[in-house]
Parts: C-alpha cells; sequence; structure tokens
C-alpha cells in the first residue's frame, strides 16, 4: 500500500497530512463503508481538532453521520465502535513527535481494518473517485460525552479487579500528556490503587516528554516510582494503546520481558502467540516451554491482527499476541491494542510478587540493534544482496516475512530495510552477549563490505 502502512498514515500536520488530505481520506472511508454512522476521536495533539473537523467533513460529504467522541484513546474509540456497531476514524499519530499526527480507520467490529478493505479505501483516495452524496443528504454530527465512561467501564468489567483491590498497590502512572491522562487515573483508582501521576495533563505539544515510551523518555517516571515506593509504573504512548512498565525499584521493564511474561501468564499447550519477526527470544522461550506454537509476521499492528483473524477463522486458538513496544493484544478480551488493559493485566501478576521478581526469568537476553544506511536504490539493493547471501549460507532457519530472519534456536538476527528512514537494520539477541555481538556484527559487516 502507498499510504496506509501498518498502522494508518502519519506524517507532520498541515504539512504532508494536511485538511485537505484528512478530508479525503475521510471521504474514501466514508466512500467504502456502507454505514449510517462513523465514529470520530482524536488523541491530544495540538493539531487534532483541526483534523477532526476536516475528517467530519469528508465523512458527511459521503452521507455518514458523525459521532464526536472527543478526545479518547484509541482502544476507547474501538470499544464504542464494537458496541455500537459502527466503523471509526481515529486522528491520532500514536508515539510519533508532537509535529505529527495521523488517521487510523476501524471497523464496525472495533478491529482495524484489515489490508483488503485499505487497499480499496486507499483506490478510492489515489483515484479521487469519492461517492459523495446531494447537500439535502450529507452527514448530520453529535457529540457523545460518555464514550470515556463506557470505555473505563467496560474495561474494569474485563479485569479481577477484586484481587487487585486486596493487594493494595500504589501505581505510579505516566500518560506522556496523551489521551490515556483523560481515563488511565481513573481506571486504576477504581481498581483500588493508589494512584500517583507525572505528565498527567493532556497537552498536545507534550512539554514534558516526547509521547514514545521508551526509556530514554521516561526518566522522570522512574523517579516517581522510586521516591514514592510505587508497586509499579506505566507508561502510554499518545493514544494509550500501548504499555510500558517500571519494576518497584524503578527500573525499566523491557517491553519484552513484559509480554513474555503476560504470555506465560495466557499460554497453554497448542495454543498460538502470534508476534512480528523482530519477537524477542524471551517469547521464544516461553512457547516453547508451554508448548505452544508461535506465528510470525511483518512489523506492524496491522498485520498482526491480520495473522490473529486468519488463526482463529482456522479454529486456532491464540490468547495473547503483540511485539516488545508495549503493543499487547488479548483477543479474547478485544482484537486490538489497549494499554489500560494491559497494564491491569500486569498488575494481576504482581498481586502476590513484585514486579522485579515477575520479570526476572526474562532478564538474561541481550538484545542489539545495528544501522547501516544507504544512498539511493543502488545501494539498498546491495545491502539486501549481502543479506541475502549470508542468509542463503547460514546454518539456521530462514523466515522472510519481513526481511531476512535467521533463527538459530537459542538466538536469533533478523535484517530488514526500515519503512521510514534510509537505513537496513540488524537485530540479533541471546542469553549470551558475545552471540549477540557475533551475530550482528556477522550481518552488519556483510553489508559494510558490499558497499
Amino acid at each position: 500500500m502507498e499510504i496506509f502502512g501498518s498502522s494508518g498514515v502519519r506524517g507532520v500536520a498541515n504539512e504532508y497530512l494536511n485538511p485537505e488530505f484528512v478530508t479525503h481520506i475521510a471521504t474514501a472511508a466514508g466512500s467504502v463503508w456502507d454505514a449510517d454512522r462513523v465514529a470520530l476521536a482524536r488523541d491530544t495533539r495540538a493539531t487534532g481538532e483541526m483534523l477532526s473537523n476536516a475528517a467530519a467533513a469528508g465523512l458527511a460529504s459521503a452521507g455518514c453521520d458523525v459521532d464526536r467522541l472527543g478526545v479518547l484513546p484509541t482502544p476507547g474509540l474501538q470499544a464504542y465502535c464494537e458496541a455500537e456497531g459502527t466503523p471509526g476514524l481515529m486522528v491520532t499519530a500514536s508515539h510519533n513527535p508532537p509535529a505529527y499526527n495521523g488517521v487510523k480507520l476501524v471497523g464496525a467490529d472495533g478491529v482495524e481494518l484489515p489490508t483488503g478493505t485499505l487497499e480499496r479505501v486507499e483506490e478510492r483516495l489515489l483515484t479521487e473517485e469519492f461517492e459523495t452524496v446531494p447537500w439535502s443528504e450529507t452527514g448530520d454530527e453529535r457529540r457523545v460525552e460518555d464514550a470515556a465512561d463506557r470505555y473505563v467501564d467496560q474495561l474494569l468489567a474485563a479485569v479481577d479487579g477484586e484481587r487487585i483491590a486486596d493487594a493494595d498497590l500504589t501505581v505510579a502512572l505516566d500518560p506522556g500528556h496523551g489521551a490515556g491522562a483523560a481515563t488511565s487515573p481513573r481506571v486504576f483508582r477504581e481498581l483500588g490503587c493508589e494512584v500517583i501521576t507525572v505528565h498527567a495533563q493532556p497537552d498536545g505539544r507534550f512539554p514534558g516528554r516526547d509521547p514514545e515510551p521508551v526509556a530514554e523518555n521516561l526518566a522522570d517516571l522512574g523517579r516517581l516510582v522510586r521516591t514514592t515506593d510505587a508497586d509499579l509504573g506505566v507508561a502510554h504512548d499518545g493514544d494509550a494503546d500501548r504499555a510500558i512498565f517500571f519494576d518497584e525499584t524503578g527500573e525499566f521493564v523491557e517491553g519484552d520481558s513484559a509480554l513474555a511474561a503476560l504470555a506465560a501468564q495466557e499460554l497453554s499447550a497448542g495454543d498460538v502467540a502470534v508476534s512480528a519477526v523482530n519477537v524477542s527470544q524471551r517469547l521464544v522461550d516461553v512457547v516453547d516451554t508451554v508448548g505452544a506454537d508461535l506465528s510470525l509476521t511483518a512489523i506492524g499492528s496491522t498485520n498482526i491482527i491480520t495473522r490473529i483473524r486468519d488463526l482463529q477463522e482456522a479454529g486456532e486458538r491464540v490468547p495473547v499476541a503483540g511485539e516488545g513496544n508495549g503493543g499487547i493484544l488479548f483477543p479474547d478480551y478485544r482484537l486490538a491494542r489497549d494499554g489500560a488493559y494491559t497494564a491491569a493485566r500486569f498488575c494481576e501478576l504482581i498481586v502476590d510478587r513484585p514486579a522485579s521478581e515477575v520479570v526476572a526469568p526474562y532478564d538474561d537476553y541481550r538484545f542489539l540493534r545495528m544501522d547501516v544506511e544507504y544512498d539511493g536504490e543502488t545501494e539498498r539493493e546491495a545491502l539486501l544482496d549481502a543479506v541475502e547471501r549470508v542468509a542463503r549460507e547460514a546454518d539456521a532457519t530462514l523466515d522472510t516475512t519481513d526481511g531476512y530472519r535467521l533463527d538459530y534456536g537459542d538466538s536469533w538476527v533478523l535484517a530488514r530495510p526500515s519503512g521510514t528512514e534510509p537505513v537496513v537494520r540488524v537485530y540479533a539477541e541471546s542469553a549470551d552477549p558475545e552471540r549477540t555481538a557475533t551475530l550482528a556484527e556477522r550481518m552488519h559487516e556483510a553489508m559494510t563490505d558490499a558497499t
């Protein structure tokens, strides 16, 4: 797809992603959807209101009534869509910097649109073959004031709130000025936790930290956990569909370790877990230990969700899926990433033992990433040719779903071109730091020698 990537459309707001473009996206979606009304929500970004207005205009021009939900986490929009049986449009750039914004499309089942439907929307968008209606049939709009309340209430009903409340947990929460600031503090307070916050004021300029919940952006949360003796630190991205954790000592918990711990709780023999090709050895080992299977996709939530759907239609049970960036899915709950729900499920894990003990079995892994830049298509092809030579000669299981992943059983290395930058990335991981470095450097040297 030229426009819709693995997580919707994103770009610098009012440049690539200007109101005219968003109006066209919405009109194209409204032309494809057979829907009388469409739900519309946004995160806190400074350009969110502007672009939401543009989206509402496009939807109305296609004859759709618009339910304006206001600022809401992406999983909150998805919950509304599922409950109302109506598709939705989310204005968000998730973890991207403040200058960015984006559009994500959701089906009437509350799930991100599958690739086939996105391709139909994209075709309408590229050809500008919109199905607009006469002036007398254009859509109306209404404000929906209780969407956040409804989302929180159904989330609370889906977790073991009594067990969490009995543990008397203190949760330090960093919504990063994003949409989670409107809902996550209430979630944990109603679960009986004492909640302390940082960067919890909705602010689309993100003054306290960058929206991406990675370790280098979360120093304030780590300090908050340490100074308040909190049991857990929780951080979200801009639209709160991801959750990243700090343990009770204020140490950052690798996203792959959290995913492995949650998967170990969810998986049974014969189940299938779904992740992307850069999956950690931690999850591989959990899957092997319990006798489950692991299905790998290209990187991105759209690809993971599409694979889950395919497996479910084939009769497979998929209780957990996701990536090590904090984007975890529990398909029995909803086929969507939900940061607050993920954090509530992690709270269930720390009722009987501290977070550091929960993730301790997954700490002894070493991960390494290296980038090789290229200048132009000729250099890119030379790099990928070198990668392929290494891959074909290696005594390992080769997966070419997205780049070249070599699986050695107890370790792995992956080389793939970035979808957003002129680089080929190399990832490697094992329990042995020297082994990790050897695998990454071998691939890296092959590419640098080729240019």
